[in-house]
């Protein structure tokens, strides 16, 4: 039978389940949404969805490259702990390895698509939490593409905690894109180079800049000045090519890149948790009310 838009929408509020999982159940039981959340359920779905609302902060990012593709993902889970085992890690890099053979558009497109045992990746997903025991969500990736005359920087900092995956042009060297993608790690730059600053942001920064040289009570006449030289280190702050090397401050990284004949042209970095806002509980206040209920 044809199954509705509507009735997958009210097994996924029931459930919790993905939009995949829930058309297969109803599929299965020709629509019966009592026994769709049954077969959810045996095939431990359901459970899975019982984590939904659980916030997944931990985990790890991963570099991985075959051949001129690579590809840069976060995978999250609720603890550190369960970001450490071996389960984990192999699912981490299955996906990787996934990513890398079919290509996905985006994150939704990655979990429509299928394994090679004929499971969805949302279905992969929903059985390893099952069997993991956390909420586990497959947050982001990005996927880069080189010629055979480039090289990738691919570098994982304390066990995936930041990762970075990096793109020289001209250079095959990538013992000298992993080192620039170690800095990039260790420095986090916003850009590549200063001609990806919008006009907007270059304003913006020059006005704030404007405005503390005049409340610092410098005289308007020099204030231009002080803003420029102001604004070259600025630039040099956030631009990765710009930036000291650390493994050798007496160089830049286009000046490093430089001897190898490589140019940095592409970035990616990902910090494990970034912009997910952590649920912190306040262990006085929790203390303090187990007092007054004694």
């Amino acid at each position: 039978m044809a199954i509705s838009a509507k009735l997958v929408k009210e097994l996924r509020e029931k459930t919790g389940a993905g939009m995949m999982d829930c058309k297969k159940a109803l599929t299965e039981t020709d629509g019966d949404i009592d026994k769709a959340v049954d077969f959810l359920r045996e095939k431990g779905i359901a459970k899975a969805a019982k984590k939904a609302d659980r916030i997944a902060a931990e985990g790890t990012t991963y570099v991985a490259s075959k051949g001129n593709d690579a590809v840069i993902l976060e995978l999250n889970s609720e603890t550190d702990f369960v970001a450490r085992n071996e389960g984990f890690q192999n699912l981490v890099k299955e996906m990787a390895d996934h990513i890398l053979e079919v290509k996905p558009a985006d994150v939704e497109a990655l979990n429509a698509s299928k394994l090679s045992n004929g499971q969805t990746v949302e279905e992969k997903m929903n059985e390893s939490i099952s069997t993991i025991g956390e909420k586990l969500t497959l947050r982001r990736f990005t996927l880069k593409t080189k010629t055979d005359n480039d090289a990738f920087g691919e570098y994982l900092h304390m066990g995936g905690r930041i990762g970075v995956l990096a793109v020289v042009e001209g250079s095959t060297n990538a013992d000298a894109a992993k080192d620039v993608a170690m800095h990039i790690a260790a420095l986090n730059p916003k850009f590549v180079s200063r001609d990806q600053v919008s006009a907007e942001e270059l304003a913006h920064e020059k006005e704030i800049l404007k405005q503390q040289a005049l409340n610092e009570g410098k005289p308007e006449n020099i204030v231009e000045k002080m803003v420029e030289g102001r604004m070259r280190k600025y630039l040099e702050e956030i631009c990765a090519v710009d930036q000291a090397f650390v493994k050798n401050p007496d160089q830049t990284v286009a000046e490093f890149l430089k001897t190898e004949g490589g140019v940095l042209v592409d970035f990616v970095r990902y910090e494990v948790g970034e912009g997910i806002e952590k649920r912190s509980d306040n262990f006085a206040d929790e203390v303090k009310g187990q007092m007054k209920g004694n």
